[in-house]
């Protein structure tokens, strides 16, 4: 089934005026065949980019007035450029046209050759006197191959419960995993989900991948524990006893059958981070805590009034009085001003989590880690938290991050992430993005970028609409690369694309071409272009990160078995008859067993001879992976205990416990980190990828 081709399509004067703002005015739901846009997801789209296309009159003026803008343009507000090439935009000035460069680095030049990597300012003069600025970004040509092949543990942090996190996996508990994965087990990096910061509020959202900000990390995260401030509290007989709650909380995710609750979590560290913060800070804590209050700047101060306000007046900023809608309005500087004592507690938090962030990243590499913690970006932000507050001008109001109708979803996703206008970016020589890159740099060893197609479009949906009336908005690719490319080489860092699922043209390539690494999963690996047989090991390309399994999939016992066809029966969300998905799910996993079996990977466990075991499988599943070039090899540390259940069920919101259970045995058991650490299935799965899969 495929979703109606609108009734709607453009007019060729708002086609035109479409494309010259990087709007699309159709798509491709498979190579064979075109969908148009209709007319009013165009008219609305451009109208977010604040171009007016309400009526024909409107649509030929602002086509007049673009077509002059790009015609007498001497240059866009972004240029590109890489290391030892001139940037392209500048072979397009008039001849004898003055270039001066003002570098990040404090220089002036005339010359464009040989320029350092940074953000720089450029100005031209032409022969006839005009003039143009532009920030002017150059980046080296591509990021470092990673020097031999890791193999590292892929986890989502709330789910890894140790006996002494608060209910949920924490901070310490990272820290605690790098360390011992590192010395014990080899790995060379940890990849978690976001630990961007969460809307506030009861009942607060559990997806990691719709946050307040993904500027400023959560600090739900915080060991308290571990904070030095805890050690000096008026009243330890009160920390004492939140420390018993805790304890109470946990239990009964291990032992009672209990879901992860985040929010009882952070209620518990709320009041413990309190009396931390009536602590006075020693003379080096407080020099450091300043200098990361300057180093943050703005963005900090906007994060923490945020907090602050929202404390007041709700989590929703649309709701908020008129004149506090507004960062920069006089109202909200008499408002930060009176509650100055909050907004300190706030960047108090955010300093006290990048230092906990930082711990575990050094936890990792002193492990020795090549990598260490390989941290999550969500592709967006809620719309009504912190980034969207203090960034307003940079968003696309009245619009929602999507994807268009396909066939897996014939009526196609509404994420209700606001998106990044393109033209606002290139305008500010892309400073949000480089901010928010620098922010999580801080303490990432490697970088996965969620969806990373969303540097090339993006599917916007009109608010009000339905995700088939959306369309995709470009934009500029080679500037959004030239700045992840810039950002992860200062920082000595690896970018992760995840790239799964349809991918236009040019992508992957263009992708590989920085140094990006991509995403591939085992299960999804086959030979589309052929017979779609699963697709032999030496076919795989080597520029990835190589898994079985994601946070979105089945565990890989799940899979082998068949058992997550049954989960999604009892929820109602087969969309074909049980038997025909049960055939279909044995089928697919027949076939990777059976290649499995061909390439003499199914040993047995334990000294025995018995290949049939699920232990054995999954120990095959990682030795097929290690057999491909790819050169980081990823394991989903719940495939390591034989957990069954997958951690989000898309296409579920209250039928599932998405984002809120632990790790769990074959027998659906919780598995603290002390007792993975002592796991012998899980060490004998290691093991595999020790030796090399031998």
């Amino acid at each position: 089934m495929t979703a109606p081709r609108p009734a709607d399509p453009p007019s060729e004067d708002l086609s035109r005026l479409a494309v010259l703002h990087g709007v699309a005015t159709s798509y491709s739901p498979s190579p064979d065949r075109a969908v148009a846009a209709s007319a009013t997801a165009v008219t609305l789209t451009l109208a977010a980019l604040g171009v007016d296309a309400s009526t024909p009159g409107a649509v030929r003026a602002a086509l007049a007035a673009r077509e002059r803008e790009v015609g007498e343009r001497l240059l866009p507000p972004t240029v590109v450029g890489w290391s030892g090439s001139p940037p392209a935009a500048l072979a397009a000035l008039p001849e004898g046209t003055r270039l001066r460069i003002d570098t990040e680095q404090g220089e002036s030049r005339a010359e464009a050759d040989d320029l350092p990597p940074g953000v720089h300012r450029l100005t031209v003069t032409t022969p006839d006197g005009r003039t143009a600025t532009a920030h002017l970004i150059v980046a080296p040509p591509r990021l470092p191959t990673p020097a031999g092949r890791s193999h590292g543990l892929l986890v989502q942090l709330y789910s890894l419960l140790s006996r002494r996190s608060w209910g949920m996996g924490d901070l310490g508990d990272l820290a605690e995993l790098a360390g011992w994965a590192g010395r014990s087990l080899g790995a060379g990096f940890v990849q978690v989900n976001p630990l961007h910061a969460a809307v506030p509020g009861a009942p607060t959202d559990p997806s990691p991948y719709r946050p307040s900000s993904r500027r400023f990390p959560d600090p739900v995260h915080l060991r308290i524990e571990d904070v030095p401030e805890a050690a000096y509290v008026e009243d330890p007989e009160r920390l004492r006893a939140l420390l018993e709650r805790a304890g109470r909380l946990r239990e009964a995710v291990l032992h009672k059958g209990a879901l992860i609750d985040r929010d009882a979590v952070w209620e518990l560290k709320r009041e413990a981070l309190e009396l931390l913060g009536e602590v006075p800070l020693g003379p080096g804590r407080r020099a450091a805590y300043c200098d990361f209050l300057a180093e943050q700047g703005q963005a900090l101060e906007d994060h923490a009034t945020w907090c602050a306000l929202a404390e007041v007046h709700g989590s929703d900023w649309h709701r908020w009085p008129t004149g506090l809608r507004d960062p920069r309005s006089a109202e909200t500087t008499q408002a930060r001003n009176g509650l100055m004592n909050r907004v300190d507690f706030w960047s108090r938090l955010a300093w006290l989590t990048d230092t906990q962030l930082t711990a575990a990243q050094r936890a990792g590499l002193e492990a020795g880690m090549p990598v260490g913690i390989v941290h999550d970006l969500a592709v967006g932000v809620h719309p009504g938290g912190a980034d969207a507050w203090a960034q307003q001008e940079h968003f696309a109001a009245g619009m929602s991050v999507g994807a268009p109708p396909d066939a897996f979803n014939a009526r196609g996703q509404d994420w209700g992430l606001p998106p990044w206008r393109p033209d606002r970016l290139a305008e500010s020589g892309y400073a949000p993005f480089r901010e928010l890159l620098r922010a999580l740099f801080r303490y990432a060893g490697a970088l996965r970028i969620d969806h990373v197609m969303g540097l090339f479009r993006l599917w916007w949906v009109p608010q009000g609409h339905p995700p088939t009336e959306g369309t995709y908005v470009r934009y500029d690719a080679e500037a959004m690369l030239a700045v992840l490319v810039l950002e992860a080489s200062r920082a000595g860092a690896l970018v992760i694309g995840e790239d799964l699922g349809t991918v236009e043209p040019g992508v992957r390539e263009a992708l590989r071409e920085r140094g990006v690494l991509g995403t591939s999963v085992l299960w999804f690996e086959r030979d589309w272009d052929g017979d779609g047989r699963p697709l032999p090991p030496d076919n795989w390309r080597a520029d990835c990160l190589a898994t079985a399994t994601t946070h979105d999939l089945p565990s890989t016992a799940a899979r082998l078995t068949g058992e997550h066809v049954e989960l999604r029966d009892s929820l109602g969300l087969l969309t074909r008859p049980l038997e025909e998905e049960r055939a279909e799910a044995a089928a697919d996993a027949g076939e990777w067993l059976s290649l499995l079996s061909r390439l003499g990977l199914l040993h047995g466990t334990g000294g025995g001879g018995d290949t049939s075991s699920e232990e054995a499988q999954i120990q095959a599943v990682h030795r097929f992976l290690l057999r491909t070039p790819a050169r980081m090899v990823g394991v989903w540390l719940p495939d390591g205990v034989g957990d069954r259940r997958p951690q989000n069920l898309p296409g579920t919101w209250d039928q599932y416990p998405n984002w809120r259970l632990p790790i769990a045995d074959a027998l659906g058991r919780p598995v603290t980190l002390e007792d993975l650490a002592a796991s012998p299935r899980l060490h004998a799965l290691m093991e595999v990828l020790r030796e090399g899969g031998a």
